[in-house]
């Protein structure tokens, strides 16, 4: 199995590099890591107390932020490394004044994770949610780093409670963090009890959010004299049904923030609508639907609406529908949410709704029309305090 995963690793980036001939984010994959042992030396330069923070993508970097805050509190002599995988949440964030620096994440062989592991000297790691990368893994417990797992959520159908050579891939990690009983459950069926639950650190972030809101004029102006309907993170099947929808109720506002940019032109004819970039005081208030073509800027736009629509759920799975609930919103998303505890959660406390169709939407939106709030804002303050507890064992 190990000479598998290597292999695997290896086929990765082959097929990375052959794709940056087409593709931008492939193309960023690969130049970012350029040199990149070499701009890892010249700017860490042997220095000291260095703490790796690790995240997949910019969902991932927004459910550590109040961690990141916090632990700059504690431990204000501590640098903080933070690494990315993908290009969307290192372009994101590779200027945030949360970390000391922001690098991308060398491909998981054993001779990068040696090199890499040797330049930071790391005094602990602290990897998010699903990232498990097994030769950075092993190469911290070689050297006796110790290595934290935060926000983690498992399930059994997962390959670490299938094969034995992944379950013993976790047990190179120090202590976990973990959402949930059912997966610190999951952990001591494989002889792991080295965890914490302590819930998902997300509540706090989105709470937090919402103590330091940013205000945007712009879309305050475009929302105040309709209802206004907040479509976030979408893909094109949601899309589909939400133009539907748009063009037999144009009595609403509409917010659309497509979770990819490349077809934004194309879905700028198809609803007609205005992009945000184009946007100015005169023609605002001359369209109904307004495209997001600006990133990072959605967590903050949910403050003005009134039901949020979450992408994804016709896909791999949806996205945070955390964001839009901190604001007091009910949610609307597709049928593939089961892998999502705070969904399934929501939909019990009756502040969200699944559909699998048009009509379901129509459905959904209208039961929404007099939503009481305070469902939403004791559901967020329920679930906050992750970030308290892991804090305190760190």
């Amino acid at each position: 199995m190990d000479i598998l995963y290597n292999i695997s690793i290896w086929l990765y980036v082959l097929l990375i590099n052959a794709t940056s001939l087409f593709n931008s984010k492939a193309k960023l994959w690969k130049k970012g890591r350029k040199n990149i042992f070499n701009q890892l030396q010249k700017t860490l330069q042997n220095d000291k107390k260095i703490v790796w923070f690790h995240c997949a993508s910019l969902g991932e970097f927004e459910q550590i932020k109040t961690i990141l805050i916090d632990y700059k509190v504690k431990y204000p002599h501590h640098k903080i490394l933070l690494t990315f995988f993908s290009s969307s949440g290192y372009e994101s964030k590779k200027n945030t004044p949360l970390c000391d620096w922001v690098f991308y994440l060398p491909a998981d062989t054993k001779s990068n994770a040696k090199k890499f592991i040797q330049i930071v000297k790391p005094i602990k790691a602290i990897f998010v949610k699903y990232e498990f990368w097994f030769n950075y893994m092993h190469e911290l417990k070689q050297l006796g780093i110790p290595l934290y797992s935060i926000s983690s959520v498992f399930r059994k159908n997962q390959l670490f409670f299938i094969n034995k050579w992944w379950g013993k891939q976790l047990k190179n990690v120090y202590h976990f963090f973990v959402q949930d009983e059912n997966s610190a459950n999951l952990l001591n069926k494989i002889g792991i009890n080295k965890f914490t639950v302590v819930g998902d650190t997300r509540f706090d972030c989105v709470f937090y959010n919402l103590k330091n809101l940013t205000k945007n004029s712009l879309i305050e102006q475009f929302c105040k004299n309709k209802r206004t309907i907040i479509c976030g993170s979408t893909w094109p099947k949601d899309e589909t049904i939400l133009i539907k929808y748009i063009k037999n109720h144009p009595n609403n506002n509409y917010i659309i923030a497509p979770h990819e940019m490349y077809y934004i032109s194309k879905l700028k004819k198809r609803t007609n609508g205005l992009l945000y970039s184009e946007a100015n005081t005169k023609n605002i208030l001359k369209k109904n639907i307004l495209i997001i073509n600006t990133i990072g800027i959605l967590s903050n736009i949910y403050q003005y609406g009134h039901i949020a629509y979450i992408g994804g759920g016709f896909e791999k799975g949806i996205h945070n529908i955390l964001e839009a609930i901190t604001f007091g919103l009910p949610v609307v998303f597709g049928p593939k949410y089961h892998k999502f505890n705070e969904a399934k959660e929501y939909i019990h406390k009756k502040g969200a709704i699944t559909i699998s169709n048009y009509s379901d939407l129509i459905s959904a939106f209208k039961s929404f029309e007099n939503f009481d709030n305070s469902i939403a804002h004791k559901f967020i303050k329920k679930n906050t305090g992750a970030t308290k507890k892991i804090i305190n064992l760190l």
